[in-house]
């Protein structure tokens, strides 16, 4: 049987920047197994599958191309975009059902994407030696007044805080120690960010060589987490808040923006929003034997 995929750049600053994502739309006839190999195919970091839904207006499964995963930003914003581009549905307010609960989508008049990320939840403080020696860095790399953190909006990440963009952009890790780290501390990976940006509020770099990524050029999730983090540690004030820039990409030749807001009441955060466009929607149509 074919099925119909559509894929598109999310969170593209440029025509080549962005994070691939692979959409199927009316997924509710393939199995879970169908799925995993539709998404190792593709090869994609994330691969979305719409459902019907009897909890949110649609449901959406995300696979890397190793493992379903929980949610994802960048396949998020290309869902929905994908969908009101293609006239499925109208600007407004939408719900979502994901294995980390539902979750709202907006869509703008412009089609501007804006996801809910659930509240942040701040974990343990990960040993700076560890992180270091992981990246193949020295401690003194890191940033002197932060912490490497875990950090949740959805999804588990070591946050990284190095000094500055040019320490940020140089860095090779060891994939294999990288992967060891994030199984032992149960997450998805590495959000690596520098305050030194190239205009934005950070500069970033992720890496989830534990989940088939070894870095992706635009993750939402992941931002969404550092916003919170940002914040929390007083690198962001209730004024910069409301208008968050991340950006990303671009040690891959990918330059990616994503867009994050957060709504406050006496210094915690009550909601967490991270946003963007797609571009580059394509079609294409691949084989897969259904499971009888």
């Amino acid at each position: 049987m074919k099925i119909k995929v559509y894929t598109m750049d999310s969170f593209a600053k440029t025509k080549d920047g962005g994070n691939p994502a692979a959409i199927v739309l009316d997924a509710d006839k393939l199995s879970e197994i169908e799925m995993k190999k539709l998404a190792s195919d593709i090869g994609f970091s994330e691969t979305a599958f719409i459902m019907n839904s009897d909890k949110a207006d649609l449901k959406v499964r995300f696979f890397t191309p190793t493992e379903e995963v929980d949610l994802c930003g960048h396949a998020t914003i290309g869902c929905f975009y994908l969908m009101a581009e293609k006239g499925l549905l109208q600007p407004g307010v939408y719900t979502q059902e994901t294995r980390v609960g539902v979750l709202s989508v907006e869509i703008t008049v412009d089609h501007l994407i804006l996801m809910d990320q659930n509240i942040p939840e701040f974990f343990e403080v990960i040993d700076r030696a560890e992180i270091a020696k992981s990246l193949g860095i020295s401690v003194s790399d890191l940033a002197d007044d932060l912490q490497p953190q875990i950090v949740s909006t959805g999804m588990r990440d070591i946050m990284v805080p190095i000094k500055d963009l040019k320490t940020l952009q140089a860095i090779t890790p060891n994939m294999d120690l990288v992967s060891d780290v994030s199984a032992k501390y149960q997450v998805i990976g590495y959000h690596l960010f520098s305050l030194e940006t190239m205009g934005g509020t950070a500069h970033c770099r992720n890496m989830a060589p534990l989940y088939g990524i070894p870095e992706e050029s635009a993750c939402g999730t992941a931002n969404g987490a550092l916003s919170s983090y940002l914040y929390h540690h007083k690198k962001i004030s209730d004024e910069e808040a409301s208008s968050i820039i991340m950006e990303q990409g671009y040690t891959m030749s990918k330059p990616s923006e994503i867009l994050a807001s957060i709504d406050t009441c006496n210094n915690a955060i009550q909601r967490i929003r991270v946003g963007g466009k797609a571009k580059n929607i394509r079609e294409m149509e691949l084989e897969i034997q259904l499971e009888i």
